[in-house]
């Protein structure tokens, strides 16, 4: 590694000081740093190095190198950005996952570092940039895919790259048109609508309107009519074109290969951590991944030949480009490479680390850039963790067979670890309405028949209380803030009180004793404030004791306090609190460490030697979000980085892991089946970060739903309360943060109509036609139009669009009139039945009518006239009072189905809040809903 040291590029020199993004662009073959404010503009033309800097909790600086290269770049360029990776990567201690990105193909991770997402751009370096004087606004055409890190690529203008499968966004300089194709997925629509609220702040100052189209749906009567007359008009949509996009390579069982002088050779058995030597690389084919793995004291030059050999299998292999490529260091595995062993060991990683550090360090004193920030990570936070809102009420039962057994008031906070529990904490927090927070301890000693009816029993309540409860199980030992804060004190004791405890000692001829008052018993006491204090029975015998703990000694009717002298004040408090707890009103004589009496002594059976150093703290990791699927009945997960509170899909169930505690979150619209498998799929998860990642057994296991978040679980998404008050489904959801309750509601209830001919199809096809007539359309702006498309082309597609409807309403009708006549054919089946020849003279008579040319405009005011007769009932008018359902004084000789018909305008628009146009408008159940609210049903 030294050679790192003599040929640092200037360019990045004090890299990695500081956590954030850092990126350089390929410029005659040298990086060059880019300026933070064209952060996320990506030129096709041009080739990039980005560097993610990550803070880790109480240890080093992680690192991610990402080499972007676009589709026009010069394979120069590409290969001095993979080459100044491998530098840049020695320059930070040779520790950093590196990725190759290609444009069109990126990496959720990269992608995660740019929200909502990047734009190539056409041009490079070498073509020269246009200044914004140069630059004039071009009409574009983008698809968008991807649920969570949106992939935007730019689309020729034409009606020919429109699909049914996928999300577009049209951005015309005065309007942005989001089209969600039919069969396009519903997630997807709502990132897309992030995108399209981006554009508009970027490229229009957040003054253009922004209209939403929906596939088959006409039913927005400018915005859909404007949308299709940019395209030449209204006309079926081709089905979606085979593309490179599409070549989805699946996961395979990881092959390995060694990688000597750049050739691969294949290493043979299952595979281990064990077969991975330090002094070597290694390749891990896993199908639609790639890893180059590298051992810790492998050489620079080593390490670039085995990213060349990477690329060249790539290519002889005839992947698609979709292939990733990441190389890993020894001691800095990524969970998607460890998780193609069934187990990784833990090993230590302090002197990897260390060695990392200690080389950055030297290279930056020897270039004289200060040191501040390199040797460690962010210091770790040791505020006050989120807790409950305190005043709430306290609720515990203790399991006893198949029944819980209320725990006396005076009791609570006194647990057995021979038994297993149930507490359920109800609270108020701020203004929203009651919340719990129920769950079940499990004592290390409770058998399994009482941890199984604890579950059960803890189900059963949540489903009382409309599933609305974060659901949790909590072990003894693994007690969270949030659990321990609710007892004042907590305290936990030997035996159990169960009767299927004590059936179990009883068969094992057990002598463990149950914790009594009048007994000897040992107390430890931890912790330094509210949420960390507990007190826990140990073996009563001196070996027990610590000097940097406080202890509480009973022995029959005296209590002692006894002090370490690294113990703290709170925990002296905690004595007294405790001792009060569970022998009220005795008196407690104190002895501090090397003052004891024999009396002291004797009741732990003598003195003897114990520990006085502190034990070192459990290392403290950064949380991880994971979304999970089966693979051939293999349970496997994919990580969401750099996630947000936007990353909670209502149709999705995702993991988090804060190492301390995992939660499985559980989407509103998640299938109910799979709700009531929370737990379940928790449980995989944990069993499977027990083997891969270190994850200590029996952390508390959380089932939070959505709506119900608490803040020990909200504190880790920067949390907006407005996004959590949002209903329906992700596209919903999104409207309604961006654009206000009104338009969200709106689209809900196009989302949700089943109407999608009539009036409303006719209208949007007329305006359409009327756009593609009046005076304005000739003056349009070319550039606003597809190429090829003239104003006559889009006049006559107009038509076209609005017979299409009305053919396809009167082929509806006809089909309609047919199956009821074929439910009559059941009855009479005979041959020769009049109802058979009636259907075969429909069918024969709509097939006919495909070959028919009529007059468009004269069958729509056909059409028009007609329902105008049907809705002229009469010409009278009636108020309110009179005509609701309540009324005392009721009209007669009205269709008492349609009284809101006789409503005067005015009236109608203030009792039903809108004008009679857009109620008739919408779906028959949504207008008998708000009929029904006003008593007009």
């Amino acid at each position: 590694m030294s050679s790192s040291t003599k040929n640092l590029d200037p360019a990045f020199q004090g890299v990695g000081q500081r956590a954030g993004t850092e990126i350089w662009r390929i410029e005659n073959f040298q990086p060059v740093p880019l300026p933070k404010s064209d952060y996320g503009k990506f030129f096709m033309g041009d080739s990039y190095i980005v560097l993610q800097t990550t803070s880790g909790k109480g240890g080093p600086y992680l690192y991610d190198i990402h080499y972007w290269i676009g589709k026009d770049t010069t394979q120069d360029e590409a290969g001095t950005a993979a080459i100044k990776t491998v530098e840049l990567d020695a320059a930070l201690g040779g520790r950093a996952v590196q990725h190759r990105e290609l444009q069109g193909h990126e990496s959720d991770k990269f992608l995660s570092y740019f929200k909502p997402c990047i734009i190539p751009l056409e041009g490079g370096v070498a073509s020269g940039f246009k200044t914004p004087e140069e630059e004039k606004f071009e009409t574009r055409l983008y698809v968008c895919r991807g649920k969570r890190n949106i992939r935007l690529k730019q689309v020729p203008f034409a009606r020919s790259s429109l699909n049914h499968d996928d999300v577009f966004i049209l951005d015309t300089e005065s309007k942005i048109y989001q089209f969600n194709g039919a069969n396009s997925n519903i997630q997807e629509r709502a990132k897309a609508l992030e995108v399209t609220q981006f554009l508009k702040e970027k490229y229009h100052e957040g003054t253009c309107d922004v209209a939403i189209v929906d596939d088959g749906k006409l039913q927005t009567e400018s915005d859909s009519g404007d949308f299709w007359v940019l395209f030449g008009g209204f006309a079926p949509l081709g089905k979606k074109p085979a593309s490179e996009d599409d070549i989805v390579m699946e996961k395979t069982p990881g092959k390995l290969y060694s990688i000597t002088d750049g050739e691969l050779k294949m290493v043979e058995g299952e595979l281990s951590k064990s077969m991975l030597e330090n002094n070597k690389c290694y390749l891990l084919d896993c199908g639609a991944e790639v890893f180059v793995w590298v051992g810790r004291v492998t050489q620079v030059e080593e390490r670039k030949a085995a990213s060349h050999a990477a690329e060249e299998f790539i290519t002889s292999q005839n992947r698609p480009k979709s292939t990733c490529i990441a190389r890993v260091i020894q001691g800095y595995e990524t969970h998607s490479f460890k998780s193609n062993f069934e187990s990784w060991p833990m090993g230590t990683v302090t002197s990897g680390a260390e060695e990392g550090r200690g080389k950055v360090a030297a290279l930056l004193k020897q270039q004289g850039v200060g040191l501040k920030g390199i040797a460690k990570g962010a210091p770790v936070n040791e505020d006050v963790p989120p807790l409950l809102e305190s005043g709430g009420k306290t609720e515990v039962w203790r399991i006893n067979g198949s029944a819980k057994t209320p725990v006396p008031k005076e009791e609570v906070g006194k647990f057995y670890r021979g038994d297993c529990y149930i507490v359920l904490y109800t609270y108020h927090s701020g203004d929203k309405k009651e919340e719990y927070f129920l769950c079940c301890w499990m004592g290390k000693d409770g058998i399994q028949d009482d941890q199984i009816m604890a579950a059960r029993l803890a189900n059963t309540m949540s489903n009382s209380l409309k599933g609305r409860p974060v659901q949790g199980c909590i072990f003894e030992g693994k007690e969270p803030p949030q659990f321990i804060a609710l007892f004042q004190p907590l305290v936990v004791l030997k035996g159990g009180l169960s009767s299927g405890y004590k059936k179990n000692m009883e068969e094992k001829g057990s002598n463990d004793e149950t914790y009594t008052a009048d007994g000897v018993a040992l107390i430890r006491l931890s912790g330094t404030s509210a949420h960390n204090s507990k007190a826990v029975q140990v073996d009563a015998v001196a070996a027990s004791l610590s000097s940097d703990e406080c202890f509480l000694l009973q022995s029959g009717s005296s209590i002692f306090s006894w002090h370490g002298n690294q113990s703290n004040v709170e925990q002296q408090q905690l004595a007294a609190k405790v001792a009060e707890f569970l022998k009220p009103g005795a008196p407690l004589k104190h002895a501090k460490e090397g003052t004891e009496s024999s009396a002291f002594w004797f009741a732990l059976g003598g003195k003897q030697s114990y520990r006085s150093k502190k034990v070192s703290q459990e290392t403290v990791r950064d949380p991880h979000l994971y979304t999970f699927s089966f693979n051939n009945g293999k349970f496997e997960v994919s990580e969401v980085y750099n996630f947000s509170q936007d990353d909670l899909l209502t149709e999705d169930m995702l993991i988090l892991d804060t190492h301390a505690e995992v939660f499985v979150w559980v989407g509103q619209c998640v299938d109910l089946e799979e709700k009531q498998k929370a737990f379940e799929f928790g449980q995989k998860y944990m069993e499977m970060a027990r083997n891969l990642e270190g994850l200590s057994p029996n952390v508390p296991l959380y089932k939070v739903t959505e709506g119900n978040e608490p803040c020990f679980f909200t504190t880790y998404f920067g949390w907006d309360s407005s996004k959590a008050t949002a209903h329906g489904n992700s596209f919903v959801k999104k409207m309604f943060m961006l654009f206000g309750a009104s338009n969200s509601s709106e689209n809900q209830d196009k989302s949700n109509s089943s109407n999608h001919g009539g009036p409303t199809q006719r209208a949007s096809a007329l305006a359409a036609l009327n756009s593609a007539f009046s005076p304005s359309s000739a003056t349009k702006p070319a550039a606003t139009r597809p190429s090829g498309a003239s104003q006559g082309s889009q006049r006559a597609a107009a038509v076209a669009a609005l017979s299409n409807v009305l053919t396809a309403e009167q082929k509806k009708k006809q089909l309609s009139e047919m199956k009821s006549e074929n439910a009559n054919s059941e009855v009479n089946s005979q041959e020769g039945s009049p109802v058979k020849e009636t259907q075969e003279g429909r069918i024969s008579a709509v097939s006919e009518s495909n070959g028919e040319e009529s007059d468009v405009k004269e069958e729509m005011e056909q059409e028009v006239e007609q329902e105008a007769s049907q809705d002229e009932i009469g010409g009278e008018t009636y108020s309110y009072d009179q005509l609701n359902t309540k009324s005392t004084k009721p009209v007669s000789g009205i269709d008492f189905k349609r009284r809101e018909f006789y409503l005067s305008d005015e009236e109608f628009q203030t009792v039903l809040g809108m004008a009679k146009e857009t109620f008739y408008l919408q779906p028959r159940w949504k207008q008998d809903q708000q009929k029904k609210k006003v008593f007009l049903f």
